[in-house]
């Protein structure tokens, strides 16, 4: 396999790596510790798309945007960042109407600040009651792939 079946992109501005097929797998071969830590994010992504998969069906918006706020704040060095309401209806499969009526309703509780493509999390203690289930699993799975 030469190329990979789709794309990767970047969320938040920020800088991100890209290693040469080579590498990977000669690293592979080795059993490094690079070849661990592919392996424990393979098996966290893997476990965060099945749950996400699940959570889609079963929770409601506001609760899986919740958990995409809730995993995105993990995930940057800050209490506020661009986030466009397209692209969370992208990421959320629902259309951008849904969006501003959930992240409105997640405004109106203080949960968050929303406007022009920011947001800023006000109460992080409030938004993980307001997520579903779904994300204290996966960062359960993170935790115990990484020890974080």
């Amino acid at each position: 396999m030469d190329k990979a079946p789709g794309r990767a992109f970047c969320q938040s501005p920020g800088h991100a790596f890209r290693l040469q097929r080579g590498v990977i797998l000669s690293e592979r071969q080795r059993g490094g510790r690079l070849a661990d830590l592919l392996f424990r994010f393979t098996h966290v992504m893997m476990a965060t798309l099945a749950q996400t998969a699940a959570c889609n069906r079963a929770h409601s918006l506001e609760e899986r945007m919740s958990r995409w706020l809730l995993m995105t704040h993990d995930r940057v060095d800050s209490d506020e960042f661009p986030l466009t309401q397209e692209f969370l209806a992208q990421m959320l499969g629902v259309r951008r109407p849904g969006v501003n009526l959930a992240a409105a309703t997640l405004q109106k509780a203080g949960l968050i600040e929303y406007a022009r493509g920011r947001i800023k999390i006000l109460n992080r203690a409030g938004l993980e009651e307001s997520a579903c289930e779904c994300y204290a699993s996966v960062r359960r799975e993170f935790e115990l792939a990484y020890g974080a």
